[in-house]
């Protein structure tokens, strides 16, 4: 059996036949000029090196499917995920009744299936909140996890292939929820979504969260034409001018640590507005502000390494101990480019939002709609824009038995990869070119953005 890790979380145990189960079914959906090959069947009981050939054959395996756009979206590699998942977690599909919350705070229940995925969860939430179906491609759902302060820590964006009500009950936490909120970055879509009634309420609602905790900056001028606009349930103008404020749009991460501007430095990150800004509080408590634009990072890769104790792998999932890095290479300036590194267990989530990002960014340059980025059901079957099947990790398998693994591996679709090398090394000459996310918004960098 093989572990299937995402996000650090144990997502699914799957045996080898099981997999060759996958691949026999892909070949005959898409031919066997598409489906890459997949290790060989052996006669004789494998010795431990060959374990672990076969796991870092299938590992790439899993890799190229995932990387494949038709393979890699396709509902034949996401519904055996999602069966994988069920079945691992041992939960029987059943009528269940699940919460997931709004930004102010209010629940929203529905009645699914544990075996329902993401899509089917979103719009059960969508039709109870009455939100029509041309807005519901604006939302997404994700896993938090809430802080002392009420806050929320946002672990991942929930995906495709797997069961959100198996994903958040079998973590055994009830500080881990599942919450509703926008899923763009670029304001100009906010018109959109305040088009209609509810999406009007969910916007303002996210809005009024991001500046109760902080994440939008007001001054008391602004917050004095906030608090009138609230009184007279202006809501539109509200956004309006909330929409001028610093940092609205924002993803607030929690504290971290960074080596940029010097190793060892702490730093807040926000991501927004096509950029990843930087709080760093330098080691003479100086407090230092700046930003990386998306469009200026050559690419970027998400590093984890967990040392195994005694205990069976995939066990405790989410220990202290794992260690999360997303590293990117930055054009500082015309002819010089410099890795940054930020160590937070957030690294993924911070993975997922760069990418998102870059598919805004390339749609609009291509003259396409968002529109056309959010999913639709398609005779049934899920469909997906061509920028978001292009860049994609699988989930990374590894040995259950610790005698033949040294180093767990973490990752997550679209982000994470796993590093084989030593764990206290950054090195960018440690990992192979097929480790990293090159980013196409870059490509097209012109001197006028320098």
């Amino acid at each position: 059996a093989y572990n299937i890790h995402v996000n650090g979380v144990l997502h699914c145990r799957v045996r080898y036949s099981q997999l060759l189960g996958l691949h026999e079914q892909l070949r005959k959906e898409y031919g066997a000029n598409v489906v890459p090959a997949f290790p060989p069947k052996k006669i004789f009981t494998l010795t431990p090196a060959e374990v672990e050939q076969r796991r870092e054959q299938l590992e790439k395996y899993m890799q190229a499917v995932r990387q494949d756009p038709t393979l890699g979206g396709s509902e034949t590699f996401n519904s055996f995920l999602r069966k994988a998942q069920q079945e691992t977690q041992q939960i029987p599909t059943e009528e269940v009744l699940l919460e997931v919350l709004l930004s102010n705070g209010q629940k929203v229940k529905v009645t699914i299936l544990t075996s329902d995925q993401t899509e089917d969860v979103l719009e059960a939430v969508a039709s109870k909140l009455d939100l029509p179906d041309d807005l519901v491609g604006y939302f997404s759902l994700f896993l938090v996890r809430q802080t002392k302060d009420g806050a929320f820590s946002f672990v991942r964006k929930l995906q495709e292939f797997e069961l959100p009500y198996v994903s958040v009950t079998s973590l055994h936490n009830p500080e881990f929820q599942i919450i509703l909120r926008k899923s763009y970055w670029d304001s100009a879509y906010d018109d959109d979504v305040m088009e209609h009634r509810v999406g009007l309420n969910l916007l303002y609602a996210q809005t009024v969260s991001d500046i109760e905790h902080g994440w939008i900056l007001v001054n008391k001028e602004q917050h004095r034409q906030l608090k009138s606009l609230q009184e007279k349930v202006s809501k539109k103008e509200f956004i309006r001018l909330a929409q001028t404020l610093k940092y609205y749009g924002y993803l607030k991460f929690d504290p971290c640590v960074t080596d940029f501007p010097e190793k060892g430095c702490h730093v807040v990150v926000s991501a927004g507005n096509n950029e990843l800004n930087f709080q760093v509080r330098l080691p003479n408590e100086q407090i230092k502000e700046g930003s990386f634009k998306v469009t200026r990072m050559r690419c970027w890769r998400v590093t984890s390494s967990v040392p195994m104790s005694n205990g069976p792998s995939g066990s405790s999932p989410g220990k202290s101990e794992v260690k999360l890095e997303l590293a990117f290479e930055y054009l500082m300036s015309k002819d010089r480019l410099q890795w940054v590194t930020i160590t937070s267990q957030q690294a993924i989530m911070l993975s997922i939002c760069l990418q998102s990002m870059v598919d805004e960014l390339m749609v609009k340059k291509s003259g396409g709609s968002i529109r056309k980025m959010f999913r639709r059901r398609v005779n049934g079957a899920l469909r997906r824009s061509d920028s978001q099947q292009a860049v994609k990790s699988p989930p990374l398998l590894d040995s259950p038995d610790a005698s033949w693994e040294p180093m767990a591996k973490l990752s997550s679709k679209l982000t994470s990869v796993s590093l084989r090398g030593i764990s206290h090394s950054s090195s960018a000459n440690d990992v192979g070119a097929n480790d990293f996310h090159g980013n196409y918004a870059f490509e097209g960098i012109g001197d006028e953005d320098l």
